[in-house]
């Protein structure tokens, strides 16, 4: 059995976390989303993932609080095409 310990403490539960946001886009993508609506809903999450990345292997703080803080007008970005497509 690994040891979770190390997984966690390399960053690779971040990454798989990665790995499955890059196959939910390309689910979307083949469904027939559109690229942009996929990036505004992913990208969000993938930002806070690679600041949890960057957290776990003890990066320096601007490496995790970029990404953390990216994430929010993505996300805003997100919601305000959401809001006019209704």
């Amino acid at each position: 059995m690994p040891d979770l310990t190390t997984f966690f403490a390399s960053g690779h539960a971040a990454d798989l976390v990665l790995a499955v946001l890059v196959v939910e886009a390309l689910i979307l993508l083949r469904a027939g989303r559109p690229a942009i609506d996929v990036a505004l809903l992913l990208l969000p999450g993938a930002c806070m993932m690679l600041a949890l990345r960057a957290a776990l292997v003890g990066a320096s703080w601007p490496w995790i609080a970029l990404p953390l803080a990216a994430s929010f007008p993505v996300h805003l970005a997100d919601m305000l095409r959401r809001g006019r497509g209704r």
